[in-house]
């Protein structure tokens, strides 16, 4: 067991709650519960020693081992080879299809052998509330109970477990075509024990698994050329939204370094109106219409809590997955943070920043669902009207933008495309339905901003539209631009925009966000580039006509995927993966720029 393996060497399985990182050696070591966001009980990989983790593999000095998923599923296999023979641990957690918040939540680890004789040992070692909380255990054959203030948490198998302290241990010896396994269950305090598992009940509860997933994909609409990577990006993005409310999360982990050692780490477990607006459009270009219909009611619940109020901003950056706008940001002093990157942060305090760009985000994500809206409610679109009204008239301000920047508010050009955009889109939705709405203020506000950004963000100098007004940064945000319209793709201004974005952030294909050191971000170090800024680079390129290099630059990128295909933040120089992990954005935006490049690939083919 590696003390810190690589961020990439994971795959994710979930139950559309919470989720759990299973690594490439068969240890559970980052699993939060009965939520996304809540404390953790396995988190070895922010603190190898005092984290805890749920160990289940073979014990073979020359064994190797290799992770896939089945095909079209969220069930992810790990299997193990070595002289001995080819042992297996099949991980998934079973979906409420039901979809109502519980705190029972159950992680299946199913044992085979498939070739020779196999010796499996499980160490299993939770640590609750983010290993602040200390636990009792009691243990009785083949099931045990580790009791904690917050929660229960069942261990039991087919096979017997020992007391190791407050931790259980077991060995298990299989031969060719034998099968058991374990199941761990967290439950509320006193909740009542699980039946004992039976190698034929946990194959059964595989197989309607498997079935729940291979049902759910089959809505899929998406024929064009790469249906594993795109199936299993949109996999992801269903195993990160929470059920429930419909929220999706930016990604299933906190903590993960940006760049190993610095101070880069932040808690991701929350849904961005961002992230989960762009992924509306991800969704219903492959025809997963109930998921984006879930994600805007949600949406537009936010924005009707603020209804009535006459101070603060119509929407907050970000929220809890059942729309609570309670983020406190706290460390985590006793974690060491992988690899000793630290501070460990939980909460986020970019909640409170003010990001004007989120309601261009909002607006184009209804846009986008125009099929949905036949069903928007009168007060819904009161809402959204109120929200317009207040836009008009607040959008001229410097705000901390996309990146979430701590150096102090700018005057961001994103920020004043994406307001464009909000009006923009206003105003069709208005026309489109025949709803009312104040349209003279709205469009005379959309055609200040374009005219201010079309004189303030260009700059001369570079011959590029820039980062914000005061400066000749480049910033990969502006990417979006001929996406929303903004900008015609193939506008001479904007080639030339692509141009210096390929001289000052693009590196072999891969792009930055922008350069911390030309735009101080109010952070130290430096970080790799973003895996999302490189889709929206395909997207741009696929939309400009220039095929050759944006398809070279999407299959270039496909390499940088891990070993089942999941992406997390960031690239490193050293061509890692940083950051939280797997990260939405990178998917969806992977989805978008499939999708984009397909459509432009086909036209070019007349097809």
């Amino acid at each position: 067991m590696d003390r810190y393996p690589p961020i990439a060497d994971h795959g994710l399985v979930g139950d559309l709650q919470t989720a759990a990182l299973v690594s490439a050696q068969g240890v559970v070591d980052w699993f939060a519960a009965p939520r996304f966001d809540s404390p953790s009980v396995f988190a070895a990989l922010l603190d190898h020693d005092g984290g805890g983790f749920f160990r289940l593999a073979p014990e073979h000095p020359e064994g190797t081992c290799k992770q896939l998923y089945y095909p079209d599923t969220a069930v992810l296999v790990t299997r193990f080879m070595s002289p001995d023979g080819v042992g297996e641990v099949v991980d998934f957690m079973p979906p409420d299809r039901a979809g109502k918040a519980t705190d029972r939540h159950t992680l299946i680890r199913l044992v085979r052998v498939v070739r020779g004789s196999v010796e499996f040992t499980l160490e299993c070692r939770p640590r609750f509330d983010y290993a602040r909380a200390e636990h009792r255990l009691e243990v009785d054959g083949n099931s045990s109970l580790f009791r904690a203030p917050s929660m229960d948490a069942h261990l039991q198998s087919t096979f017997p477990l020992e007391r190791d302290g407050q931790d259980v241990r077991g060995r298990v010896r299989l031969n060719a075509g034998e099968s058991g396994g374990v199941v761990f269950t967290v439950c509320a305090p006193g909740g009542e024990a699980p039946e004992p598992p039976t190698p034929e009940g946990i194959r059964a509860q595989m197989k309607e698994v498997t079935g729940f997933w291979h049902d759910w994909l089959r809505k899929s609409r998406y024929r064009g050329r790469w249906p594993e990577l795109v199936h299993r990006s949109v996999i992801t993005l269903k195993l990160l939204t929470y059920a429930p409310t419909g929220a999706l999360i930016a990604a299933a982990t906190m903590g993960l370094p940006e760049q190993v050692g610095g101070e880069r780490n932040w808690d991701y477990r929350f849904t961005w109106i961002r992230d989960g607006s762009l992924s509306v459009r991800a969704m219903l270009d492959l025809g997963f219409v109930d998921e984006a219909t879930a994600f805007t009611h949600w949406m537009v619940d936010r924005l009707r809590e603020r209804e009535g109020k006459v101070d603060g901003e119509p929407l907050q950056t970000m929220y809890r997955i059942d729309g609570s706008p309670d983020l406190p940001e706290e460390t985590l002093e006793h974690f060491e943070g992988y690899r000793g990157s630290s501070p460990v942060r939980i909460g986020n305090g970019a909640a409170d920043q003010l990001q004007l760009d989120i309601y261009g985000e909002t607006f184009y994500a209804l846009s986008m669902g125009r099929e949905l809206w036949p069903h928007a409610t009168y007060h819904g679109w009161k809402a959204l009207t109120k929200t317009l009204d207040w836009l008009s008239g607040a959008w001229d301000r410097p705000d901390e933008g996309i990146w979430e920047t701590r150096g102090g508010r700018k005057d961001f050009t994103y920020s004043r495309v994406m307001c464009w955009a909000a009006l923009d889109h206003g105003v069709s939705l208005a026309e489109s339905f025949r709803r009312p709405a104040d349209l003279e203020t709205w469009r005379s506000a959309r055609n200040t901003i374009f005219e201010q950004v079309m004189d303030r963000g260009w700059s001369e100098k570079e011959g590029a539209f820039v980062q914000h007004y005061d400066g000749d940064v480049l910033d990969a945000s502006l990417l979006m631009m001929p996406m929303l319209g903004f900008i015609a793709p193939k506008d001479p201004m904007w080639l030339s925009t692509l141009d210096a974005m390929d001289r000052k952030l693009v590196s072999d294909s891969l792009v930055y966000r922008y350069d911390p050191a030309a735009s101080p971000d109010g952070l130290r170090g430096s970080e790799g580039t973003f895996s999302l800024c490189t889709f929206l680079y395909v997207d741009a390129l696929a939309r400009a006509g220039r095929l050759e290099q944006a398809r070279y630059t999407f299959e270039k990128m496909q390499t940088y995927a891990n070993h089942v295909g999941l992406f997390a933040e960031e690239v490193g120089p050293t061509g890692e993966q940083l950051g939280n992990f797997p990260q939405a954005f990178t998917h969806l935006s992977l989805i978008m720029a499939a999708t984009t490049l397909d459509a432009a690939l086909d036209a070019e083919h007349g097809r």
